[in-house]
């Protein structure tokens, strides 16, 4: 998003992580500079390619592709990332290296192998590195699909906030993809947001519960997350690097200067096909929510953070297999039931909602599978050795290459 602000409904910012791996091992590679610089013929943090750009993230291992600023809609962008996807493997098959998709590298060890960007922006990278120590998986070992939203004034923002924190915690119900960690499953659907919400665990005012506060206005914001999160951190950054915006770790950011607030909560999926499906579907549930269609603005922003949070846990141990079962919050979407699996929930929401026939094929598969979390559960076993996990995410690396949905060869489970 640009400085100028849009109207509510009217820019939308998408961004896609990936890990560089070698095409062989698939060890994590650290050479994102490499790759920017085989474009740009010096080492750059950013590459414009048109409608799209390459960026590079904390990590060494990471780059990111996103839109190049504000777009009007998010039709087509599927088709352009995947042209970016392989672009990108271009030119990395003479380093012999590819992409890898998922939230989490399976098996990497980022007290090993953790590489931060060396270039420019590299001190801001450095103060995060000596205040959080950024070796942890918190920060070197995790890759998400953000959505940008805009508004032009405290109404909008009111209403966006208001209806982005009620669908936070549904989001690993979709999109988990991160059950295995350090060469094991974890027990958890969505591992990333499980070490997502403890990176910052140092200055708690930084991520808070990850579910954002309730807030109605830009000046609320600045006094009720802003302020003490730079209160905060101000002893560990004598240098007021950090005490800006993007400090901010919740679950959705307001990032007042560009007029818009960014989800971070979505695990990347295994194709750009699926993760803009996926925000087809965010983005059409946030728009009928900030309509009013079944609840007014003052009873979303009821919801005390603690109910969202009990959901958001639920859904990041078992995604579509938790249950919802706080009233309250299924009565904001129009559902009188006592409680339904985030699975029901989806399946009585998405028939109310106008998608393209693209997404609700895509969307409806990822109901019937699973996420890509289950998926990947049921093709290894309770106690994966190497090779199988390797042989899995082989499988994914060519998903990602030819925009397919990974389906398990088998369930081994």
């Amino acid at each position: 998003m640009n400085q100028s602000p849009y109207p509510l409904w009217e820019a939308y910012g998408v961004e896609l992580e990936y890990m560089i791996v070698d095409s062989e091992s698939f060890n994590v590679r650290p050479i994102c500079d490499e790759l920017l610089k085989s474009v740009a013929g010096r080492y750059v943090s950013d590459v414009e390619r048109g409608a799209l750009a390459w960026s590079n993230e904390l990590a060494l291992h990471v780059v990111e592709i996103k839109t190049n600023g504000p777009v009007a809609s998010l039709a087509g962008l599927a088709k352009k990332f995947q042209q970016e996807v392989l672009e990108i493997e271009s030119r990395l098959k003479p380093l012999g290296a590819c992409l890898l998709p998922t939230a989490m590298h399976p098996w990497m060890n980022p007290d090993r192998e953790m590489r931060l960007w060396p270039h420019d922006y590299s001190p801001i990278y450095e103060a995060y590195d000596r205040i959080f120590d950024c070796r942890g998986h918190g920060w070197a070992n995790l890759q998400s699909a953000h959505l940008n939203y805009s508004f032009a004034n405290d109404r909008e923002f009111a209403s966006l906030h208001a209806a982005i924190r009620l669908v936070l915690p549904l989001l690993p119900t979709l999109a988990a993809s991160s059950p295995v960690c350090d060469g094991r499953l974890t027990g958890l659907a969505d591992t990333r947001l499980d070490v997502y919400r403890k990176n910052a665990r140092r200055i708690p005012e930084v991520a808070g519960f990850v579910i954002p506060e309730t807030v109605s206005s830009r000046a609320e914001y600045e006094e009720k997350i802003f302020a003490p999160m730079y209160r905060a951190i101000a002893p560990y950054d004598p240098d007021h690097l950090l005490q800006d915006e993007f400090l901010n770790s919740r679950g959705a950011i307001a990032r007042f200067e560009r007029g818009s607030i960014e989800i971070r909560l979505l695990d990347v999926q295994e194709c750009p096909a699926n993760d803009l499906a996926i925000a087809e579907v965010v983005t059409t549930l946030l728009k009928e929510l900030t309509e009013a269609r079944w609840s007014s603005l003052s009873d979303q922003q009821s919801i005390p953070v603690a109910t969202l949070v009990d959901v958001l846990s639920r859904s990041t141990e078992l995604a579509e297999e938790s249950v919802i079962s706080e009233t309250q919050f299924l009565r904001i979407f129009g559902l009188q039931d006592a409680r339904l699996s985030a699975r029901e929930f989806w399946q009585r929401i998405i028939p109310q909602l106008e998608l393209t026939s693209e997404t609700q094929m895509r969307i409806q598969r990822i109901l019937e599978l699973g996420t890509l979390s289950t998926r990947l559960k049921q093709s290894v076993s309770e106690t994966p050795v190497h090779q199988e996990l390797l042989q899995v995410y082989r499988q994914l690396a060519e998903c990602l290459r030819t925009g397919a949905t990974y389906v398990p060869e088998r369930d081994i489970r």
